[in-house]
């Protein structure tokens, strides 16, 4: 009797860790797809949140083409300006959506000297022969951007005003010759760019992946086929008892 109950313990501890293990199975599916279907939205939303404000200046910045070193500058003039119908273009937008109430214009004259060479002496600024005169300067490609990479006041303190005149590094477009910007690096532009790219897609396809491996029959071969056999067979043995039970009705009358 007692190697009877000892071995009767064992399996109701052997059943009860099963059914632990299973329910454990059930959670984790159950919490893992949740996590994987919150992913997909988020990586959805957050590529398209990137399009207007990395992918887009990216690319730009790399059909503009830039002198990869920095050349010398001078800023000429510097305009500062309130209202929508002056402020056709900005040196500088804190915000690349909304449109500037007020607005820093600086034009710059440019040559392609390079500025490591106008720092080591020897060159005179007026025998420097300007290969752009006048054009409008960025601080970036889309010349705008968010705090605090990007602060209005002072890039026009740093570039006009009372600094009008000194030479500055700055790299001019060689697709368009007349797009001068103060910021460029093709390093972290490529960076950037990359990562996101990479990222969201990468975090949507694992998340889809997942999902489809565990909920698409068609895809997941080796999930174990259900077992209908003994609900077919108490199915019809129900049908098959009704009807012996009407026919029984029927003999009686």
């Amino acid at each position: 009797m007692e190697k009877d109950s000892l071995t009767l313990s064992l399996i109701v501890k052997r059943a009860m860790a099963n059914v632990d293990v299973e329910g454990l199975k059930v959670k984790t599916k159950f919490y893992t797809s949740l996590c994987c279907g919150t992913t997909a939205i988020l990586s959805v939303f957050a590529f398209l949140f990137l399009i207007p404000f990395v992918v887009d200046p990216a690319i730009s910045t790399i059909l503009a083409d830039y002198e990869s070193q920095p050349v010398t500058c001078v800023a000429v003039e510097h305009v500062y300006a309130e209202g929508l119908s002056n402020c056709s273009w900005s040196s500088c937008r804190e915000g690349c959506t909304n449109a500037p109430l007020r607005c820093h214009q600086i034009f710059v004259n440019y040559t392609k000297l390079p500025f490591e060479e106008w720092q080591k002496g020897g060159v005179d600024l007026e025998s420097l022969e300007w290969d752009v005169g006048e054009t409008k300067f960025y601080i970036n490609t889309e010349g705008c951007g968010y705090p605090p990479r990007v602060n209005c006041s002072e890039f026009a303190k740093k570039y006009g005003f009372s600094n009008l005149g000194k030479p500055f590094p700055c790299y001019y477009s060689k697709t368009y010759p007349d797009m001068v910007v103060a910021r460029y690096s093709w390093d972290d532009n490529l960076k950037y760019l990359i990562l996101s790219l990479v990222i969201p897609n990468v975090l949507f396809a694992v998340s889809i992946g997942i999902l489809i491996y565990w909920y698409c029959p068609g895809c997941n071969r080796s999930r174990t086929p259900i077992d209908t056999s003994s609900y077919v067979e108490s199915f019809h043995s129900k049908n098959d008892d009704e009807e012996e039970e009407e026919y029984e009705d029927e003999s009686e009358y």
